[in-house]
């Protein structure tokens, strides 16, 4: 299993609209083959932040699967709008588990 890691800069003051943006988007990402589950969190620090991690059964599924598939262009229309600067997306595999 893979844990795609991304910090979320929104535009400060849109933050209630991404967030009702994401509760729509988040069903796109949830039909994909190979989507396990994910988590979006909301830093206590930087209001504007958030952290989306999903799992992946591969970084295959994510990327080409997901990101080359005709539903991302409704995820993309959905949320990349509210990005700035856009986030970058990294993969991670487990090494430990506490």
């Amino acid at each position: 299993m893979i844990l795609e890691h991304a910090i979320l800069p929104v535009v400060a003051g849109r933050e209630a609209a991404f967030e009702a943006a994401f509760a729509e988007a988040k069903g796109i990402i949830a039909s994909m083959p190979g989507f396990v589950d994910l988590t979006l969190s909301r830093s206590v620090e930087t209001p504007n932040a958030y952290l989306l991690l999903v799992h992946w059964e591969s970084v295959e599924a994510h990327d080409p699967g997901f990101r080359g598939s005709p539903e991302y262009a409704r995820w993309r229309e959905l949320l990349h709008g509210f990005y700035e600067p856009f986030p970058i997306v990294e993969h991670f595999a487990l090494v430990h588990r506490g």
